[in-house]
């Protein structure tokens, strides 16, 4: 007979593994669609959450990667002319990486690439908006 600690050690074995697989999908179709571009999907995936200007730090936290890892991305995006560095209006120390034209418009192409056929387009917007509210509870829990 399973216990009650056995069962949820088993659903929550079961949940890890349907988000993984989400992660594993999500993954592939950045890959697919950058690679349409040019791109890698790091690449893609540093286009994608520059939603405006921001330091190095920012975007390797909207990446979840390391700033070193940021610094090759944001080295490889700069030499296609598509992200430049620009010094930060309030910290010395800090650089701004602000798009180019060319790669806002890149990034325009790769956001609507991105929509087609997502692994979450098969959700309601209701039902990724529970989704999202869920997986936050889960990442903030204690």
């Amino acid at each position: 007979m399973t216990t009650p600690p056995e069962q949820q050690v088993i659903a929550e074995r079961q949940l890890c593994g349907l988000v993984n697989g989400l992660a594993q999908r999500i993954a592939e179709h950045v890959r697919e669609r950058a690679a349409t571009l040019g791109l890698t999907a790091p690449q893609a995936t540093a286009l994608r959450e520059m939603s405006g200007p921001m330091t190095m730090r920012e975007l390797a936290e909207r990446m979840s990667c390391e700033p070193s890892n940021t610094t090759f991305v944001v080295d490889k995006l700069e030499k296609q002319s598509l992200v430049e560095r620009h010094p930060h209006p309030t910290d010395r120390r800090a650089k701004h990486l602000v798009l180019t034209a060319e790669g806002a418009a890149l990034r325009t192409r790769l956001l609507a690439l991105l929509a087609v056929d997502s692994p979450l387009s098969g959700l309601t917007s209701q039902e990724q908006h529970v989704l999202r509210g869920l997986l936050e509870q889960a990442v903030t829990a204690p």
